[in-house]
């Protein structure tokens, strides 16, 4: 698809290009790549020749410790850069997986240094990315180091929701349908699966979630958000690479 016709540069959610940078955008971009749900689109120690941006459908980033533990890291959705550690590092220190079925924009990595150099305003685009992830793992970190189990769910949940509202996943329909399973949620949240189990029962039973096996819909999100103490996105106008 090209970029001209990318139905993210749609959406309110994100700037415009100015002509230049669309030009170069489209330029970078060498294609597309799909995956589908389960699948490791970057796997951490790896080097990668490319960078990507998710056009659609859902990935998380996580790290493995050697007995097989699994720490998921942060959630990735249509707009958001993978593989920029890499890109910056050589080599990447966490791995990707598709949540979903997914579509990849593939971009040259060796022509990094190219945006940088001859497009400030791309070059921002990037740094501005980077910093909203550091944001977004701060906040995941408070969630995790003092918020109650309830309350972390509540986060993650209204968090994910959120996020997916705002780059129209949810299409016109009424409810958002959030490709979780319990233990995706476990290996977020630092919880067993059955402590898991127990605290999504009771924001169902609050009739905040309808959690339906292997994804969940948010009834509730502003009640959730009051669970956990959460403010909300507050994001303004974001960057699209």
């Amino acid at each position: 698809m090209p970029c001209e016709q990318c139905p993210l540069r749609a959406l309110p959610w994100f700037r415009d290009f100015t002509a230049s940078e669309l030009k170069f955008v489209s330029s970078f971009k060498t294609g597309e790549m799909t995956a589908e749900s389960g699948a490791v689109i970057l796997a951490e120690g790896t080097h990668s020749a490319h960078l990507f941006t998710l056009l659609s459908g859902w990935a998380f980033r996580f790290k493995m410790l050697d007995d097989g533990r699994r720490q998921i890291l942060n959630y990735m959705l249509p707009g958001d850069l993978v593989g920029l550690q890499g890109s910056v590092i050589g080599e990447m220190e966490h791995s990707v997986e598709a949540l979903s079925p997914l579509v990849l924009c593939v971009f040259q990595r060796d022509r990094l240094d190219e945006l940088f150099r001859n497009h400030p305003g791309l070059a921002f685009d990037v740094t501005w990315l980077a910093a909203r992830e550091e944001r977004m793992l701060d906040g995941h970190l408070l969630s995790l180091g003092r918020r109650t189990a309830l309350e972390r769910a509540a986060y993650l949940l209204a968090f994910l929701h959120a996020r997916a509202v705002a780059v129209g996943l949810g299409g016109r329909q009424a409810l958002v349908s959030i490709p979780l399973t319990q233990q995706h949620v476990a290996d977020t949240l630092g919880l067993s699966i059955v402590h898991t189990n127990k605290t999504l029962r009771k924001l169902t039973n609050k009739g905040l979630i309808r959690w339906l096996g292997r994804s969940c819909e948010v009834l509730d999100a502003d009640g959730l958000a009051q669970i956990a103490g959460w403010e909300g996105l507050g994001e303004p106008v974001r960057p699209l690479i």
